[in-house]
Formats: structure tokens, C-alpha cells, sequence
């Protein structure tokens, strides 16, 4: 005789199922704690939307990188001009997506370690040294370092160019982009890369690439930057193409009046006002025993 009991009867009601039988699954206890939140009025943080386009593309003798120099601040352009490509070492380079400050520290942070490898051991850093670097640091803030990094180099294993996503996941191809232009970069790519390119026709093609996220991508913009690295060296390559030149400037410039900024609220507090508190210490006289 056998006594058939379903699993469900043989736990306490109180018990989750899956949390009863050992068997993991998903957890919502976060989903509603957001939802209870989210009725009293607090808003959940949400990702911060950047803008930039970069891309790298492998040629016969070496690597090619490409940026472009806008920097956004919400729907603000608050710099036409800045640079993504962040030298990691003489022979390895980064361009960066994302929070600019993120990119900048964590470039440099890497490159400092890289020197440091390189002082250690006496022999150039290979490419595939600082893609580890990068990753291991990314994968350690889980996702909330916000840089997104094209990494080229040339080194003993001839060119190489690899992604670095910010939790830390990597690709390795011979042409990449990233950041919010990357599909119209990616579109150019696809259709126009081929095999063993010379240097002039892989630096045409990253041109190429970065003018289709400049006319396609709100948050890309300004200027191509371009960065040749072989075994000669590296070649950096600043505003290329400078596709959006101011066309008019008021002759003799801009003059606003005094008071074109209107003064809302005004306050004045002075110094002798603020209450002072005056602690008077003696010194012990030299040789002297408290």
C-alpha cells in the first residue's frame, strides 16, 4: 500500500516552497519593497543615460582607435572638445563610454599598475595584462563603475582589441564600438571592414564609423579623434574631422549688461555675529610630570 502526499502538505504553510525544499529560485522581496516605496512617493534611482561613440578596429600591422569629443551633461553639451582616449601605457590605449569620471579613474588607476608591472618585471606590458587589470576592477564594483572601454594594443602577440563592459564582461574581435552611437557605428563596420586593411583604409573606416554615431546619436558629437598604435609606436590624431564648426560669430562678441541676471534672494550674515568658542589650554613646561 502506498500513501500518496503532495510536498505542499508536508510543509508549513508559513514556508516559502522553494525555500523549504533547499531549491534557491527567485527572490521579490526587494521588487516589493520598491513597490511599497514607490506609493509613498520615493522615487527609485534609475540609471544615469550617457552619450559617446568609440570604436577600434585591427588592421594588417596594427590597431586603429576612434572617438568622438562631445560631453554631455543630461540634455547639456557642457564640452565639444574632450578627449575618450586614455593612455594606458606606450603601447596600450582605452577608449572610454560612460561617466567620465569613472573612465578617467579607472584608466589611470590601471595605468599606474601597469608601470608598476613593468618596472617589476622589465619587459613591455602585454595588452592582455591590463585587459585582466580592468575587468578584475570592474567585476568588483558589480556593474556601478560606470565605464565602458574599448582596449587596443600592440605587444610580443602582435595587435589586439578587446571590450571591457562595466560588470566586467569582455570581447575579444577584430572590430568593436561601444556607448549610445555604437549601432550606427556597428552599421559601418559590418558593411565596409575587411581583412588585412593598410593603415590609411583602416583609419578611413574608424572615420567612417565615428561620423555615422556623430549624425545619428544625439549624445555623440564635436570632433573624430584617432589613435594609430604598431610596433613603431602610437600616433595620436586629434579633431580629424571637425564636422560642426560654428558657421556665425557676432562681430565684437557678446556683452550682456549688469543686472541681465536678476538676484533672487540675497543674505548677509557677518563674521562678528557667528558665536565663537574660545578654549584656552596650558602647555606643560618641558620636563614636567602631570
Amino acid at each position: 500500500f502506498f500513501l500518496a502526499v503532495s510536498a505542499a502538505a508536508m510543509l508549513p504553510s508559513s514556508a516559502p516552497l522553494h525555500e523549504a525544499l533547499g531549491l534557491g529560485g527567485f527572490n521579490f522581496d526587494n521588487t516589493r519593497r520598491n513597490q511599497v516605496l514607490g506609493v509613498q512617493g520615493v522615487a527609485a534611482p534609475r540609471v544615469k543615460k550617457t552619450g559617446t561613440t568609440i570604436v577600434g578596429v585591427v588592421y594588417k600591422d596594427g590597431v586603429v582607435l576612434g572617438a568622438d569629443t562631445r560631453a554631455t551633461e543630461g540634455e547639456t553639451v557642457c564640452d565639444k572638445n574632450c578627449e575618450k582616449i586614455h593612455y594606458i601605457a606606450d603601447n596600450i590605449w582605452c577608449c572610454g563610454a560612460g561617466t567620465s569620471a569613472d573612465t578617467e579613474a579607472t584608466t589611470q588607476l590601471v595605468s599606474s599598475q601597469i608601470e608598476l608591472h613593468r618596472l617589476a618585471t622589465g619587459k613591455a606590458p602585454r595588452t592582455i595584462t591590463a585587459l585582466t587589470m580592468l575587468k578584475r576592477k570592474l567585476f568588483q564594483y558589480q556593474g556601478n563603475i560606470s565605464a565602458a572601454l574599448v582596449l587596443g594594443g600592440f605587444d610580443c602577440n602582435g595587435p589586439s582589441l578587446y571590450t571591457v563592459y562595466p560588470h566586467g564582461s569582455t570581447d575579444s574581435l577584430p572590430y568593436v564600438t561601444m556607448g549610445s552611437g555604437s549601432l550606427a557605428a556597428m552599421a559601418v563596420f559590418e558593411a565596409e571592414y575587411k581583412d588585412a586593411m593598410s593603415v590609411e583604409e583602416a583609419k578611413a573606416l574608424v572615420q567612417a564609423a565615428i561620423m555615422s554615431g556623430i549624425n545619428n546619436d544625439l549624445g555623440s558629437g564635436g570632433s573624430v579623434d584617432m589613435l594609430v598604435i604598431n610596433k613603431d609606436g602610437n600616433t595620436v590624431l586629434r579633431n580629424v574631422v571637425r564636422p560642426n564648426e560654428r558657421k556665425f560669430r557676432k562681430a565684437g562678441g557678446y556683452s550682456f549688461p549688469k543686472g541681465t541676471a536678476k538676484v533672487l534672494t540675497q543674505t548677509f550674515t557677518p563674521l562678528s555675529s557667528l558665536p565663537i568658542d574660545v578654549t584656552t589650554t596650558r602647555s606643560p613646561a618641558a620636563m614636567e610630570v602631570g
